[in-house]
């Protein structure tokens, strides 16, 4: 086991590349948890020093201080990542973890307050510690790939929270025919089939689709 390492506030300052005084800002801010207390010498620990070199990683990729702020309230009040994951559940998709400051590069610029409680509220993020916990590497993938070709982090939010409703019906669904004709135990053997169907009809939806345009 990792030994948890303490600092005292010059020298956390000094491995943050800061001055004592921002430091201080950051503390009264609440940009900071707050030390942990031994008489009257306050000790910090590797988690104060994460959040202040995400803190600076932000800054740099022009977040303003009060941004941060509510990201930073944002971030303590999410779901952390048992409750996003679930217990023992069974699923094909495979979750991500990252830093705060790299999931700002995956979405450059989109990563506000707003879009960061809507996607926790979705549940595609979760957090765990210092770390952000991406439910789907696919969905990570695909989300990041529509911001670059210029879709709003917003809408694209906002399209998969549509896209839950319609695909929960139609697991719902699948789930009901199967369980007429087997036990509930083939459910995940046979999940695959449910998919390549979901796939199928829409690769033919979107064929219909492009055609009205034609």
């Amino acid at each position: 086991m990792t030994e948890k390492r303490e600092y005292r506030m010059e020298e956390l300052a000094r491995l943050a590349g800061i001055p004592v005084r921002t430091l201080r800002f950051y503390r009264e801010r609440k940009l900071i948890a707050p030390p942990r207390r031994e008489g009257r010498i306050a000790w910090y620990d590797d988690h104060h020093l994460a959040r202040l070199r995400t803190i600076a990683a932000l800054l740099e990729r022009g977040h303003t201080l009060s941004s941060i702020a509510e990201l930073a309230e944002a971030f303590e009040h999410g779901r952390n990542v048992g409750e996003l994951l679930g217990m023992d559940t069974p699923t094909e998709e495979e979750p991500v973890r990252l830093t705060p400051e790299e999931l700002a590069a995956r979405f450059e610029g989109e990563v506000t307050p707003e879009n960061f409680a809507a996607a926790l509220e979705l549940g595609y993020l979760g957090t765990d510690g210092d770390e952000i916990v991406h439910i789907s590497r696919r969905l990570l993938d695909v989300s990041s790939a529509l911001v670059r070709e210029g879709i709003p982090l917003a809408e694209v939010l906002d399209a998969g929270k549509r896209v839950r409703e319609h695909t929960d019906a139609l697991a719902e669904l699948f789930a009901e025919v199967i369980l007429r004709h087997a036990p509930a135990e083939d459910l995940q053997r046979l999940r695959p089939l449910a998919r390549s169907v979901v796939e199928a009809e829409l690769s033919l939806a979107m064929d219909r689709r492009m055609r009205k345009r034609d």
